[in-house]
């Protein structure tokens, strides 16, 4: 579709793992996507609590030991991997900034059109989805 980029194959984020993304090449991953199953879960690669503080302690480790909650390793905030809400720490309540994904048949996955990605603007003023 018009507007999307590629950023993987289903295949190259394995259940139950996560993995961080640069689609507009600002030199850090600004995006994040969490598999569960055939689920996909993107997200903005910014804590709620500080917004310019990068979630994961090393790349692509956004989730905790379990595999159960997305970690700011920053400030210990967990958030819920599927609704993005913290459920515990200083940001309680405050949610994660969600992206726009398409997975094709054939296991492509595009972040959505521009006017919803993230851009290194958007990232670091903390612009709308």
């Amino acid at each position: 579709m018009n507007g999307e980029i590629l950023l993987c194959r289903l295949g190259d984020i394995p259940d139950g793992a996560s993995r961080g993304f640069d689609p507009h090449g600002v030199g850090r991953d600004t995006l994040f996507i969490v598999r569960q199953g055939a689920a996909l879960h993107g997200w903005r690669d910014q804590c709620p609590h500080e917004g310019l503080t990068p979630l994961p302690w090393q790349r692509h480790r956004y989730l905790n030991a379990r595999g159960t909650r997305i970690v700011c390793f920053a400030h210990g905030a967990q958030f819920d991997i599927a609704t993005g809400v913290c459920i515990l720490g200083p940001c309680r309540g405050a949610s994660l900034m969600p992206v726009a994904l398409r997975v094709t048949a054939s296991g492509e996955v595009f972040l959505g059109a521009p006017e919803a990605c993230p851009t290194a603007t958007d990232h670091f003023s903390g612009g709308a989805k």
